[in-house]
């Protein structure tokens, strides 16, 4: 295969992971981790959510989307700034979440309010039989000029 097309094949997962999340398709989540039975059986997967403890193995990890999908009636990624790094088997994608979700629905609405987020992301991608798979997620929050100013004590 050419970089090129490891690139391509990478940024197809890539974006697979978050249309998944977007339409709370579980099973196609799973899939895209990495499982122990698609060639890489010595990669314990992780994940970190925003302000989450390290998550290893895969059942905590799945357990986590489960309980996110569970609580997120709407969810949206728009994401920015992709960039895709390749090391032989290995493939590194960090970009930028834009956020967009809501919670359940409340007094009869349709949906609960929605609240934008900003996320910076990277993504560990291995190679197996089976394609491009995720080993490791880690998500962290972006401060906004606002969020700097609400954390300064007062006179600092």
């Amino acid at each position: 295969m050419t970089r090129e097309t490891d690139t391509r094949a990478v940024e197809a997962a890539n974006t697979a992971f978050y249309e998944a999340m977007e339409r709370g398709d579980f099973e196609t989540v799973s899939e895209l981790w990495l499982s122990g039975h698609d060639g890489a059986p010595h990669s314990v997967i992780s994940c970190v959510h925003p302000g989450w403890p390290v998550l290893t193995g895969r059942g905590e990890v799945l357990r986590s989307y489960a309980l996110i999908m569970a609580n997120t009636e709407y969810i949206q990624f728009f994401l920015t700034d992709v960039k895709i790094a390749l090391a032989g088997e290995v493939a590194v994608v960090t970009c930028t979440e834009n956020i967009l979700s809501g919670g359940p629905a409340e007094d009869g609405a349709e949906l609960g309010p929605l609240v934008g987020q900003l996320v910076v992301a990277t993504n560990v991608f291995r190679r197996t039989f089976d394609g491009w798979k995720l080993w490791s997620h880690h998500a962290s929050p972006v401060l906004t000029e606002n969020d700097e100013e609400e954390s300064q004590e007062p006179g600092s």
